[in-house]
């Protein structure tokens, strides 16, 4: 299983609107600078918070995004699999597969299905509001 940058940078600009909350509605620009992110990149990743109502935004001047709760309403589980579709360590559990034929008799599904189960229980154990109480600079 690979987080692709995709899914690293969601939860990076969640955790910089987080972190910025009290500034109202934050421009993509000065997220993507404290993050050291492409804007071009910022841009392509919000209509996909906004349409699922992670974020709030609003465009002009003075626009920008901002979260649309609370910090620790927010799993990092949920948006790593909003940016990154699932987060299935063999393709035969993802969830566009289609049903593998070999399941009733694959020995190493079980294990699969455990990790598949470890990861998504580790990472919707943590809350944006979590990760925000660590020691971290670059918020």
């Amino acid at each position: 299983m690979l987080i692709s940058t995709r899914g690293r940078y969601a939860l990076r600009i969640m955790l910089d609107l987080a972190a910025h909350q009290s500034e109202g509605y934050i421009a993509m620009k000065h997220v993507a600078d404290r993050q050291g992110l492409s804007l071009k990149y910022v841009e392509k990743i919000m209509p996909v918070l906004s349409r699922s109502r992670y974020v709030v935004g609003v465009h002009g001047k003075g626009g920008g995004y901002q979260l649309a709760r609370s910090p620790q309403e927010y799993r990092v589980g949920d948006i790593l699999r909003l940016a990154e579709g699932d987060l299935a360590p063999v393709a035969c559990l993802s969830c566009s597969a289609e049903k593998c034929e070999r399941a009733p008799h694959c020995p190493t599904l079980p294990m699969w299905k455990e990790f598949h189960s470890m990861v998504n229980n580790y990472f919707d154990g943590i809350t944006l509001a979590d990760l925000m109480t660590q020691n971290n600079p670059t918020l």
